[in-house]
């Protein structure tokens, strides 16, 4: 019996061990915000054939993901994990009224949208537009991050202008503009308009995108002076 207690021992202190090695690993990508795996196993103190087993298994359950260079950066479970840490509730109250304001100055529908496993968008609030055509309503429901401006804005692949445009993305005969929502380094959100496409003008998206990029800028003012 006490043979079996010490067993049953050494594997509860392994197991804590690993998970201690797998915690420290995550902190430094996230504090990092990327990262080598040689530069992180030197900051977990750990060899680099350990921290490499120990970042694939984060990477498996999306905890870091590689970027196209081979380097780690935070993954999408983790910034939902700090989205859900502020609750999906603190993220639709702080952007109602950029939501409002968007509205007030497009007549277009405004949505706001987070990561969702299987790099997917998941759209959690919206403010309809004033125009008696406009789009309604797409919350609750997951889109694909590559064919979509709200994935495309939530996976950070703007490019110099600071938004994305798709049109005929996740529906036919849309037209969505985009913007990521930064919390520090990390995008934790996408604002967005949706618009019927035979509204849209090459004037008109960049006025909307304008107006979606001013919000973003004051949100993520907002999000540095609370932290």
């Amino acid at each position: 019996m006490q043979s079996a207690q010490v067993v049953v021992s050494r594997k509860a202190d392994s197991t804590t061990r690993t998970a201690e090695r797998a915690l420290t690993l995550l902190s430094v990508v996230c504090e990092r915000g990327s990262v080598t795996l040689g530069d992180a196993a030197k900051a977990a103190d750990l060899s680099p054939s350990t921290a490499l087993r120990l970042l694939r298994t984060l990477e498996s359950t999306s905890f870091v993901r590689r970027d196209d260079t081979g380097a780690y950066r935070p993954g999408v479970a983790i910034v939902q994990l700090g989205v859900l840490a502020l609750s999906h509730e603190s993220l639709v109250a702080l952007c109602r009224e950029p939501m409002n304001r968007v509205v007030e100055q497009t007549g277009e529908s405004a949505y706001l949208s987070v990561p969702a496993p299987g790099r997917q968008g998941l759209y959690i609030a919206i403010v309809e537009g004033t125009h008696s055509v406009r789009h309604a309503n797409w919350v609750g429901r997951r889109f694909p991050a590559q064919s979509s401006a709200s994935g495309r804005a939530l996976d950070g692949a703007t490019d110099v202008s600071g938004y994305c445009v798709i049109s005929d993305g996740v529906e036919q005969d849309v037209t969505a503009i985009a913007v990521p929502i930064l919390v520090g380094d990390h995008v934790v959100g996408a604002l967005s308009v949706v618009v019927p496409s035979y509204r849209v003008t090459p004037h008109s998206v960049k006025q909307m995108a304008q107006v979606l990029l001013a919000e973003s800028r004051a949100l993520y003012r907002a999000a540095a002076s609370v932290s």
